[in-house]
């Protein structure tokens, strides 16, 4: 069953972190990005270019720029997709320390990408905000 309430949302979205990193990577050529699904977290077509999120090695051995490397965290609530107030839950609780967010949010849970030197920090905030929740 998917959740609307926004306080339940915040309070039931328990944070996981996963294992390894991600890079954003951008790429124009439409039969190399096709190429790329199967091993991409997600895939987003823009006008300027198909944006894949790629584990770090493979981006590397493709050789998209990964200085910037991201760490997923994802949100273990069932969120309705119409749903309001999760998202900027989470950016307002990594705003308050700093850290940049990305996210995507799919048919049953949001995904949080987050600078990998932030990744700790950034659950101790959200889990932070889901105590908070819990508590009202």
């Amino acid at each position: 069953m998917t959740v609307k309430d926004t306080h339940l949302m915040i309070a039931g979205m328990t944070p996981v972190l996963a294992e390894g990193t991600w890079v954003y990577c951008c790429e124009t050529d439409l039969a190399k990005a096709a190429g790329l699904v199967s091993k991409a977290f997600a895939v987003m077509r823009e006008a300027e270019g198909v944006t894949l999120i790629l584990p770090q090695a493979v981006a590397a051995e493709q050789g998209y720029d990964t200085t910037l490397t991201m760490r997923l965290i994802t949100l273990n609530v069932f969120s309705d997709l119409e749903g309001v107030g999760l998202t900027a839950a989470v950016a307002g609780a990594l705003t308050e320390v700093d850290i940049s967010c990305n996210v995507v949010a799919a048919y049953h849970h949001d995904h949080i990408f987050v600078p990998q030197a932030d990744a700790e920090r950034a659950m101790e905030a959200l889990v932070s905000a889901q105590a908070k929740a819990a508590k009202v």
